[in-house]
């Protein structure tokens, strides 16, 4: 899971700005970590000058403001800089947009979520906020210990603009995990917008056959002994002591320190604590290097800073969970008869992609974004797995296959789960996205490896197409590639599969050319998905 870590920048109407157009800075590094400083600025700069210059294009005008929120600098120079917007103060949900544009600075092309223009008649709600709060928590009646946080935004995610409450709620589920649910609703008449969960999550009924004997980075101390810091990566794994999920802060639990560096027995379901944090620790180092190794991706907010690593959190949660809030990766115990804990290789992958995600497009987590959002993580967990080349838990096409056995996701024919949608149809957005990340999910297997019957490193499996069509697969490295640029390039807060498709075909065209195999493969995938 990985709750919205948006900040609650307020809960009352704000004065209002100057009636003219202002752009409004972060000084959040995010973006190439090769870009100098300056570099960044001047792209920022231009971006913000081809706004202006083009405010029809971009829906900006008089009230509104800019918030830089990544910058991508290509080999060649071309940069694309993407921005959140606000309006008199107010978060625009749905507005966020990216500004492509050459070496130079001049304008190339634009990607715009649908909040086009945010203009509303006034930013004072005639709806209370603690009524607002009061109705979120009516509907949020299965999360225990719910508190709700209401702030005031102008919510254009679905093309238009009104003044909204967005109410996130938070506590604790049923097994002790924490919860929470955005609740949207009008602030001007109290109509109900929409509902969705804020957490993202890999529920697990698995069991784990963790990662072998692996080698870990670890940190000599001082006064002796080591600890599961690594100086490499520099995210740190500790011992929850099953405080609940729900209490858990990055400052919690207690460091794992061992005297001779050798760490935990290789048993399931293991009195000794630390065989959990070997897997953890050592998953946590591949999911980095993965993303590091291929995309020059700095860590999770490509900031260089590690996260926390949490085991034995809870009591029989049979979870895990990434958390945006204390920026830190938690794994439950399990529930003590058969389930061991969640730290195989795609779960954590799967995860810790959910925060890659939240610092670049920030798929919501609703509708078709929602199934995007998931699989996203289903793809970049499962190329983890392969990248780590782990000989006890193999690259392969069946999600969670370790720790929920024989898998809990399949890629080449998603349906086989009972509830996953193969291809794309109207209704696909209604669902669970657990389950229309199906769709996604179908879409990569076809472009990496093809239609029809085949035998891959020992697992059978057989992918239709939705069309009739065959497809020939160009690997499942370079659909990766593609995927990661479409996702933190073109790819915005409200894109759906019709966007996806074309955010991957400018990402192909890009990398290998229009018309080239690569970019037909692509599209090929999507038609063979129903996605048009």
């Amino acid at each position: 899971m990985s709750p919205s870590s948006s900040a609650r920048r307020r809960t009352l109407p704000a004065a209002a700005l100057a009636a003219t157009a202002a752009l409004l800075l972060t000084g959040v590094q995010y973006g190439t970590a090769s870009a100098a400083t300056g570099g960044r600025d001047a792209a920022v700069a231009r971006a913000q000058a081809n706004v202006a210059s083009h405010a029809d294009l971009f829906g900006f005008g008089p009230g509104q403001a800019l918030v830089v929120k990544d910058v991508v600098t290509d080999a060649d120079g071309t940069q694309h800089v993407r921005f959140d917007r606000t309006y008199n103060g107010l978060p625009v949900i749905g507005g966020d947009l990216v500004v492509h544009q050459d070496a130079r600075g001049r304008l190339r092309d634009s990607s715009r979520a649908k909040g086009h223009n945010p203009t509303v008649k006034t930013t004072e709600p005639a709806v209370a906020a603690h009524t607002s709060a009061a109705n979120a928590l009516r509907e949020s009646e299965d999360i225990a210990g719910a508190t709700s946080a209401p702030e005031l935004v102008v919510w254009a995610a679905d093309g238009g603009a009104r003044l909204a409450w967005q109410t996130t709620v938070s506590g604790t589920g049923k097994q002790g995990q924490p919860t929470g649910r955005v609740v949207v609703t009008d602030a001007t008449t109290g109509e109900a917008i929409e509902s969705y969960d804020s957490e993202h999550s890999a529920a697990g009924t698995g069991h784990s056959e963790y990662t072998g004997d692996v080698t870990i980075d670890t940190t000599a101390q001082a006064g002796g002994g080591y600890a599961l810091i690594d100086p490499v990566r520099g995210h740190t794994t500790k011992d929850a002591h099953n405080l609940s999920a729900s209490s858990v802060k990055a400052t919690s639990g207690t460091l794992y320190t061992d005297a001779d560096n050798v760490w935990g027995d290789g048993k399931k379901f293991s009195t000794d604590r630390a065989t959990a944090a070997v897997d953890a620790h050592a998953n946590t180092a591949w999911t980095y290097d993965y993303y590091k190794n291929t995309f020059g991706r700095n860590g999770i907010k490509n900031d260089g800073k590690g996260a926390t690593v949490f085991v034995h959190v809870g009591t029989n949660w049979d979870n895990a969970q990434w958390s945006d809030a204390c920026f830190c990766m938690m794994t439950g115990d399990g529930n003590g008869t058969t389930d061991p804990e969640q730290v195989d290789l795609d779960t954590m992958g799967h995860e810790m992609t959910h925060g890659v995600t939240s610092a670049t497009a920030n798929l919501r987590y609703s509708g078709e974004s929602g199934g995007l959002n998931e699989s996203t993580s289903d793809i970049f967990g499962t190329m983890v797995e392969f990248y780590a080349h782990n000989a006890v838990d193999r690259g392969d096409y069946l999600f969670s296959d370790q720790s929920t056995p024989p898998w809990l996701r399949r890629f080449d024919k998603p349906s086989l789960d009972g509830s996953s949608a193969d291809c794309w149809s109207k209704s696909v957005g209604r669902l669970d996205v657990h389950n229309s990340s199906g769709v996604g999910n179908h879409w990569f297997f076809l472009a990496s490896e093809g239609s029809g019957a085949k035998t891959l490193d020992g697992v059978s499996y057989n992918s239709p197409t939705c069309n009739g069509s065959t497809v020939t697969g160009i690997g499942n490295q370079k659909v990766a590639k593609i995927w990661y640029r479409a996702l933190t390039v073109y790819m915005t807060s409200t894109t759906n599969y019709s966007g996806a498709r074309a955010a991957s075909l400018n990402a192909a065209k890009d990398l290998y050319g229009a018309g080239s195999a690569e970019y037909n493969a692509i599209a090929a995938a999507w038609s063979a998905v129903s996605v048009s």
